[in-house]
């Protein structure tokens, strides 16, 4: 999957419920304090798709068993969870100035220490992304992060992101780190646990390779710079450093380097093979043996000559132990593990080995011979040592019916990121372009018989969205993502069958339905050859392609008349088009420009709006022909989003500009002739309209926007009168600027496009509609509170100069079990919580209501349910000592 996404002009355009406490982050000491700005507690998931992007690594803490995590280039990083067999995911926080910190370029779980955990972020290393990149520090495994930041910038979604890991724990002394860095920028070296950061002076090779030098962007252009650091832990003991380390360039004449002095002084390996890039360095200590593999290219999409080898350490020999002959390769190797039960076991991946299928090769003798996956029995016939069971995630077959070699579903592509889990040989996780694939019996390998492969992949959701829509009938959700096409969800909890087929776009970048004929929906996309646009009479369940007009390179925007009868289409390469029926001949459309962003009157079937650089334009004739509106004042870029009010001829919200121009939220009532900009809403990006609140006669407007100094997720069910945050410091995503709708059919319901971390959607705490200029007032109809004895626990799990995070024990230590329940206390000292999770809350003065969720509410005898929250505080932080269940004073623990 090629997964290029940049943010603003360049952007234009890769879990279910949280399980356990969402993190917090927090730069230098602690976190700022809250706005006093009006929000609702809603409760966020995602609409399931499992999966969807690239997977360059997977750390398993050497450790702990069952702790082990994974990183992706654009979406953040994810824990895993072996209770539920998830992935929980560590980066919500991530606010919107500094979304490139989704991108995940290293991640390291301290092996002396397994609550600390460490993650290098830093989307891109040019200037697609403004900020430098940081290296974030967790005591609590990811539940919350504080912050270093670095004088250069990281890339995780940049050319060599699978090589790794880039970040190093030494595990004789945690707190000493090292961090490859891109750019010519060299080895940097933590001594107080990732708070601070020092270039490693006399390191002597920054690296010399790129991908492309002549791109001009700075993205293929850019030196790969230092990729992985290897410690020897036989050469340390417990508190002292370790002596030997090993640190990967990106060099092909001199790729690997060591220490045997802990960093003191560095040598070029002597006798290391030349030619190509070291992708990985895993050392197995028990036998002195340093793999390396070898690539000629630093991946993910390329590859075309790799190698194997291995040093033994202790004499410093070096073995070609590659699995066939280098003329017989045509990819690079990159993933590489250790069976850390048995170290003699080595396994290692072809990455770039598009067709017929990735290849994963093995050994159980240091790599002196190796079996594969799959062989050729006669070619074009394969026989696989595996069968693949993706019944959880179906999708992954692509809908794909190939012929041999090639099968459905494929072992992978791009399969970097290869771990058997070192607590247990049966288990091992790699991680491709679309998803994580993993075994629990993988030493049937060796036993002769056939090991299962199934997607390991459920809570991680990594997908750049595009548009989304939301029908009035059918399906709650239709989606337009990168990559993979989009999906319709027709239970927000289930992982689709499929992604629209018919034709399969890599990426759908607009959608849209009738109005008032739900049934007709169209979309256009990207595809390297056919036609970029398909018509569905069924509500997104199945499709047929439409034709092309003349020039079309890309999907663009596309717009439904409200009966259905015609569309107009702004496509890449060609200028706006319009047709009646299906698309089988298109028109072009006059007195609007070519790039237009093309949107639909939601009652009249012949109105079409369209926007382009500052202008807004009218077509009353079906898109035939358009005039550009009087309006004065809108943003003068195309970064704008506008939508027409279902229901109302004429009335339509526009979002977007940017900071050195426009930038916010206007609105028309006369169909474009004239908007209205609100004066309380200081930047806007998108807008999208759900059912209206109990008692409202307007839809309830959303948006991603900045209100009162602050950027996140908005609903105003008074026509924007007022407005109430629905999101919260902890559910952030990065950036949120491509779509956001509401659903017609659940009033509060809100689903929000990210970049990287699929669709979100939010359930408000307060579905009678509530006062939006109030959200801090308790629930007029609480749920009826438990009776019975219960004891809290209260305990403050991390304290900083004006802030502490605390976790909340309840239980029910009476005789029947609870069916709702609402915790009540007071602070002594002004503390004021910031976030809290696994509960609602509202807080008054130093008074504190926390609820149930909707899904932790039923509470048996004797079993307890817990939150947490991290809150502002002063000089004192005195601990509550009297709570409330109900009418009922608890024990306090």
């Amino acid at each position: 999957m090629r997964r290029t996404r940049v943010l603003t002009a360049v952007l234009a355009l890769a879990a279910g419920l949280l399980t356990g406490g969402p993190p917090a982050l927090a730069a230098g000491d602690g976190p700022e304090p809250a706005a006093s700005l009006a929000a609702d507690t809603y409760t966020w998931k995602n609409a399931r798709i499992d999966g969807g992007g690239f997977v360059p690594g997977i750390v398993f803490n050497r450790s702990e068993p069952n702790l082990a995590y994974a990183r992706t280039d654009i979406g953040g990083a994810y824990r895993w969870q072996e209770a539920t067999k998830s992935w929980t995911p560590l980066l919500d926080p991530v606010g919107w100035d500094d979304w490139g910190h989704t991108g995940v370029v290293s991640l390291a779980s301290d092996p002396v220490d397994p609550d600390r955990v460490y993650a290098a972020v830093g989307t891109y290393t040019n200037d697609w992304d403004p900020k430098n990149g940081a290296v974030l520090r967790s005591t609590d495994r990811g539940a919350s992060w504080r912050k270093a930041d670095l004088p250069f910038k990281l890339g995780g979604n940049m050319p060599g992101r699978g090589m790794g890991e880039r970040l190093a724990v030494d595990p004789n002394r945690n707190s000493v780190l090292y961090l490859g860095a891109p750019s010519g920028k060299g080895l940097w070296r933590s001594t107080d646990s990732g708070a601070s950061w020092s270039r490693v002076a006399n390191f002597p090779n920054v690296g010399n390779y790129a991908q492309d030098p002549s791109d001009t962007s700075g993205y293929a252009s850019d030196n790969q710079g230092i990729v992985w650091i290897t410690f020897d832990e036989s050469t340390g003991t417990s508190g002292s450093a370790t002596g030997t380390v090993y640190v990967g360039v990106a060099d092909k004449e001199n790729a690997v380097y060591r220490s045997t002095d802990a960093g003191a002084t560095w040598e070029r390996l002597a006798g290391q093979p030349t030619g190509y890039l070291a992708h990985k360095g895993v050392l197995d200590t028990r036998n002195g043996h340093l793999y390396l593999a070898y690539s000629d290219s630093g991946g993910p999409y390329d590859g075309g000559r790799g190698r194997l080898w291995r040093y033994a350490t202790a004499t410093g020999t070096w073995t070609d132990v590659s699995p066939v002959a280098e003329a017989d390769t045509y990819y690079g190797f990159s993933g590489l593990t250790v069976d850390r039960q048995d170290p003699g076991t080595v396994m290692a991946t072809a990455y770039s080995s598009w067709w017929p299928d990735t290849q994963i090769f093995r050994s159980t003798d240091s790599g002196a011979t190796w079996t594969r996956a799959w062989d050729y029995t006669s070619y074009p016939n394969r026989e696989n040592r595996y069968t693949m069971d993706v019944s959880s995630v179906p999708w992954l077959t692509w809908d794909a019916h190939p012929s041999p070699p090639e099968q459905t579903p494929k072992l992978g592509w791009m399969t970097e990121a290869l771990e058997i889990d070192p607590f247990d040989s049966d288990r091992m996780m790699y991680g491709t372009g679309a998803t994580v694939y993993g075994t629990e019996n993988l030493t049937d390998w060796d036993a002769g018989t056939k090991f299962t492969i199934t997607p390991m992949v459920r809570g991680l959701e990594e997908t750049a969205v595009n548009d989304l829509a939301s029908p009035p009938s059918g399906a709650p959700l239709l989606s337009a993502l990168g990559d993979i096409g989009g999906f319709r969800h027709t239970d927000l909890t289930e992982v689709p069958s499929m992604m629209f087929t018919q034709p399969h776009f890599t990426s759908t970048t607009s959608l849209d339905f009738a109005e008032s004929d739900p049934d007709t929906v169209v979309r256009v996309g990207d595809l390297d050859s056919g036609p970029h646009i398909a018509f569905s009479t069924d509500n997104g369940a199945h499709w047929f392609a439409g034709t092309d007009p003349s020039g079309v390179s890309g999907g663009g925007t596309v717009a439904a008349a409200a009966d259905g009868s015609r569309f107009v289409w702004s496509p890449r390469g060609a200028g706006v088009h319009h047709t009646s029926g299906f698309g089988t001949s298109w028109s072009a459309s006059s007195g609007i420009p070519d790039g237009a962003v093309v949107e639909s009157d939601r009652v009249d079937p012949m109105t079409f709006y369209g926007f382009k650089s500052g202008k807004f334009y009218v077509s009353t004739d079906g898109g035939a022909t358009f005039r550009a509106s009087a309006a004065t004042g809108l943003p003068g870029g195309d970064s704008v989003r506008f939508k027409a009010l279902p229901g109302a001829r004429g009335d339509i919200w526009l979002a977007g500009g940017s900071s050195d121009g426009a930038y916010g939220l206007w609105h028309s009532t006369d169909a474009g002739a004239t908007f209205t900009r609100l004066g309380n809403v200081e930047e806007a990006d998108t807008v999208g309209f759900g059912k209206a609140a109990p008692g409202a006669s307007y839809q309830t407007l959303y948006t991603s926007a900045k209100i009162d100094g602050v950027r996140g997720i908005f609903r105003s069910t008074d026509r924007g009168a007022s407005w109430t945050r629905v999101n919260d410091d902890a559910h952030q995503w990065g950036w949120t600027g491509a779509a956001i709708t509401g659903d017609p059919r659940v009033y509060g319901r809100v689903y929000v496009a990210t970049n990287g971390r699929g669709v979100v959607y939010g359930d408000t705490s307060d579905p009678g509609g509530g006062d939006d200029g109030g959200g801090t007032d308790p629930d007029p109809d609480p749920d009826p509170e438990p009776s019975g004895a219960c004891a809290v626990t209260y305990t403050v799990t991390h304290q900083w100069t004006d802030g502490f995070q605390a976790e909340v024990r309840v239980t029910n230590t009476g005789a029947s079990a609870w069916n709702g329940w609402t915790l009540t206390w007071s602070f002594a000292d002004g503390q004021r919580i910031s976030q809290l999770w696994n509960a609602a809350h509202t807080q008054s003065g130093p008074a504190v209501t926390v609820r149930n969720t909707d899904w932790n509410g039923t509470v048996a005898a004797g079993s307890s349910v817990g939150f947490g929250f991290t809150a502002s505080r002063s000089a004192t932080n005195t601990e509550p000592t009297a709570f409330r269940l109900g009418e009922q004073a608890c024990a306090v623990r």
